[in-house]
């Protein structure tokens, strides 16, 4: 899975010999001519890596796969065909450093910094849980090694998780508001401004998940979406996006690239996202993906449209092998696997915020127009492209992403604002899925939950759900729950599904 591959932390010890092993973007952080001992810098390192750091090669792909990006040729895949099997709660184990990572700190401004940046992480993580589950432990989970321990935590309502999460990103904003920058951070350089923006926007991005849910007053979306975008800093630009950035350097080279990647050659481009790029007119589609071999044989050019195929994904494996078989398909573009620096990956965007932003808009929740956050969510997701592809033939095929191009795009009549809310939020959806090819890893797939957007290709002679007709809505519970916390994990059952751990069930968060 492209879920993060979690480095596990149980006490101080494991922490110092993790701290050096779980990553080599921590040597960016660390002097390697002096002597190894646990700072909180070196905990914020790992911490931050823990969330933004993805799988390589065929693990990179994975969420790809579910959110039909990705037709895969190697072998039968469970995501391609929508089997969902048990997640696990392994990732929260890193929390038990935040406490850690505050103790070490000296007293003042500083402390109070990775005191918001422990807030971040755990909103950040439990919130990621909850949407893959719905109700989760949180007021009493990771407390095992507490003087009075809890080793079967309860489970905390979807609500109750996402009320914490809240409050948690209001605490971190505060307190990064009242701290100075810190050391450990390789995304921001411990910047508190950059952290705060971050903070605020992420909560955006919480918010507009719980769209169906603005008649609760516990929560008060509107109004809680309005006050952070009147009164707080959020993203502004590309330079703000929340996103690993990658080099030619051993253990920082992009999750894509060519040197030791055996699995080249069996991706291939779904007709999703290919024919909704010819749809619109979007020159995205030369940077993303290649032409079809075949369609270059036969004389097209790199530049033409017909020259790009694409796969349903959703067809049986045996009709996915004699379409690689035959050659006749695109694959991923050259730009993701042949330059070590790839493009960064980002969790979170200016772009996304902006498509975020046009939707509230659109509901109503802020004041000012969808259309002006729209089109500059398209313009911010198209500049992010541009900027990290060098000007090369093989990488656009001659199709470049100019200023001038973005300008006519958004004004073509197959981009231009709807008039109604239904359709203003398939396009701001739409767009973001375009925004979110080999980025923001299971975002496509919670958008598609949360709208129907786009229509996921089902297949019913190849779904492995059941029912065949409809795509999961969820991640069992582990199995170790069942063993070692059977009363707590039987109540959430019980109080969420009718008793059952079903893939199906339909989560607090997705329903009206």
């Amino acid at each position: 899975m492209k879920k993060q591959i979690y480095c596990t932390f149980v006490g101080l010890l494991v922490t110092v010999l993790l701290v050096s092993a779980c990553s080599d973007f921590n040597s960016i952080n660390t002097n390697p001519n002096a002597p190894t001992e646990v700072t909180s810098g070196m905990l914020a390192t790992n911490l931050i890596l823990d969330i933004s750091e993805q799988s390589g090669t065929k693990g990179f792909l994975r969420d790809d796969m579910l959110a039909k990006y990705i037709a895969w040729n190697e072998k039968l895949e469970g995501y391609q065909y929508n089997e969902f099997g048990r997640d696990s709660f392994g990732g929260l184990l890193i929390l038990n450093n935040v406490d850690q990572m505050v103790s070490f700190a000296p007293n003042g401004e500083v402390k109070k910094s990775y005191q918001a940046l422990g807030h971040f992480v755990r909103a950040f993580k439990f919130f990621r849980m909850s949407m893959y589950m719905g109700d989760i432990p949180y007021s009493e989970a990771i407390q095992g090694e507490n003087e009075e321990p809890i080793y079967r935590p309860s489970y905390d309502t979807q609500k109750e998780v996402i009320l914490g999460v809240l409050n948690e990103l209001d605490q971190a904003e505060q307190l990064f508001a009242e701290g100075t920058n810190f050391e450990g951070d390789p995304i921001y350089g411990g910047d508190v401004a950059q952290w705060r923006k971050l903070a605020n926007s992420f909560q955006l991005h919480v918010l507009i998940n719980l769209h169906k849910k603005t008649g609760d007053a516990d929560l008060n979306v509107a109004a809680r979406f309005q006050d952070i975008v009147n009164n707080r800093p959020i993203f502004e630009s590309n330079a703000d996006n929340f996103q690993l950035t990658y080099s030619d350097q051993d253990g920082q080279k992009y999750p894509w690239y060519k040197e030791g990647n055996n699995f080249l050659i069996y991706p291939m481009v779904s007709n999703l996202l290919i024919e909704n790029l010819k749809q619109l007119g979007d020159r995205r589609l030369f940077y993303y993906t290649a032409p079809s071999p075949v369609q270059i044989d036969q004389g097209r050019a790199v530049s033409d449209w017909d020259a790009y195929k694409g796969v349903d994904v959703a067809s049986e494996f045996a009709n996915i092998t004699a379409v690689a078989s035959s050659n006749d398909y695109s694959n991923i573009n050259l730009r993701y696997s042949e330059r070590p620096e790839g493009e960064p990956t980002f969790l979170l965007s200016y772009g996304q915020l902006n498509f975020i932003m046009a939707e509230a808009a659109a509901r109503g929740w802020i004041t000012g127009t969808g259309e002006n956050y729209y089109n500059e969510g398209i313009r911010a997701s198209m500049e992010f492209v541009a900027d990290h592809t060098p000007d090369d033939s093989r990488f656009h095929h001659n199709m470049p992403i100019t200023d001038s191009y973005i300008s006519s795009y958004i004004q073509s009549s197959e981009v231009a604002f709807a008039t109604t809310l239904e359709s203003q939020v398939k396009q701001i959806v739409i767009q973001k899925y375009i925004l979110f090819y080999m980025q923001s890893p299971w975002n496509p797939y919670f958008e598609y939950r949360r709208t129907g957007y786009p229509a996921f290709p089902i297949n019913t002679n190849s779904n492995l759900n059941t029912p065949t007709d409809q795509i999961p809505n969820r991640w069992m519970y582990p199995s170790d729950e069942f063993d070692q916390n059977r009363e707590n994990v039987q109540a959430a059952l019980d109080r969420q599904f009718g008793g059952e751990d079903d893939v199906n069930g339909k989560m607090w968060i997705l329903k009206d």
